[in-house]
């Protein structure tokens, strides 16, 4: 697989798809700009190497229909903005008129394209769609890992269609850190795991067995390591069905002699939207009519401790709804014990990221995935689809 600094741009063409799919309010303000800034390194190298920038991406789900809440216009402008010049932005992502635009573009100028999941083709990686759009481009570049897991028409299809096509900085940043936590980790190696779901996380805990010293698990999925011993967990959040894989993998993982902590208290409340009831309890007193919603403050500092000698951690997922403020503090001191950790921190996951930022305390963290799903699949040791296409 070729980077994008192998590439020759003058001149060309570049098809980039980038993944621009960031929160958007009822007013089309942009909430959050990390995706795009991230980006910006990759568009910056191919205008000022002479490149003509043809940009395309998704932006939430609207499943093949032209829906203007989804268009990618306010996105243009903040391109604009942080580039200072101006971004031009195409009416559709395929068709004649587009191609004008395509074709009429200068050496350092850039084109965004509309959003390309307006097109059922994208998401079902037609390639009829793959064709249209790869005769945008001259040179096709990946760097939207984000969305690598998925096996979409810009992502696959077209990459199939180039013989001259490379990852761009954002992916090859993302997966060097990869590399540096999972591959070569600095051992202690602590692997830390939040979000509601065991089952959309058991993938990664059956792969980082083998490699972890300490695991930590917190969130909901907590719950169901808990539940599985025995421990009575209330109205809590339980998937009852996966309790032998949870047994067989806490087995598997005492003889190897890697420490697994479990939240010891949690701070509970009748429902997730009740507000002023939250207290903490210890882990064996959930009451019946209560839910775990977040780690304890015996948790918080048992977890800081675990953390302290280890020379990688890798963290995916929240402590608890930390949406809500009463259930957010597991996550917030998670946040401070990781931003003053000596080892190198990787984090992955949409919720854990929005956290850190809101903190603002990402310059304290080694680095920050700018994708859930993605994130997991790498933790799961799973090649990402994307990747292979480029590899081919």
């Amino acid at each position: 697989m070729r980077y994008l600094n192998q590439v020759e741009l003058k001149d060309k063409k570049v098809l980039i798809r980038a993944d621009f799919n960031v929160p958007i309010d009822e007013t089309l303000k942009i909430t959050d700009e990390n995706r795009i800034k991230q980006f910006l390194p990759t568009l910056k190298h191919v205008i000022e190497s002479g490149g003509k920038a043809i940009l395309m991406s998704h932006l939430g789900s609207p499943d093949g229909t032209k829906d203007p809440k989804f268009s990618l216009k306010p996105i243009s402008e903040k391109l604009s903005q942080l580039l200072g010049s101006p971004v031009l932005f195409a009416p559709d992502c395929i068709g004649p008129e587009v191609e004008k635009m395509v074709a009429a573009l200068e050496p350092g100028q850039t084109l965004l394209l509309e959003n390309l999941r307006f097109h059922a083709g994208e998401t079902e990686n037609s390639s009829q769609f793959s064709a249209l759009l790869a005769r945008h481009g001259d040179i096709y570049i990946n760097d939207a890992f984000a969305t690598a897991h998925r096996a979409h028409a810009s992502m696959v299809g077209v990459a199939s269609l180039f013989k001259d096509k490379a990852a761009g900085f954002l992916m090859q940043k993302e997966l060097e850190y990869a590399e540096k936590a999972l591959k070569n980790p600095k051992k202690p190696l602590c692997v830390i795991l939040g979000g509601s779901k065991v089952s959309t996380k058991l993938g990664a805990l059956l792969n980082i067995a083998d490699k972890a010293d300490k695991i930590i698990i917190g969130g909901a999925m907590a719950n169901t390591f808990l539940a599985a011993q025995g421990v009575q967990t209330g109205k809590s959040l339980v998937e009852r069905e996966l309790f032998p894989n949870v047994i067989k993998l806490l087995v598997d993982l005492a003889r190897r002699d890697c420490k697994v902590y479990l939240p010891v208290d949690f701070m509970v409340g009748p429902s997730l939207n009740a507000k002023g009831v939250a207290r903490a309890v210890p882990a064996q007193e959930i009451p019946a009519d209560m839910m775990a919603l977040d780690i304890g403050p015996a948790s918080t500092i048992l977890f800081n401790e675990a953390v302290q000698n280890a020379e990688t951690i890798i963290w995916n997922g929240p402590m608890g709804a930390f949406e809500q403020e009463d259930y957010s503090t597991g996550t917030n001191k998670m946040i401070e014990s990781l931003a003053q950790a000596h080892g190198l921190t990787v984090v992955g996951g949409g919720d854990t990221d929005a956290a850190i930022h809101a903190m603002g305390l990402a310059h304290k963290f080694g680095y920050i995935s700018t994708g859930g799903g993605a994130f997991l699949y790498i933790l799961e040791g799973k090649t990402l689809p994307a990747l292979k296409a480029l590899d081919r």
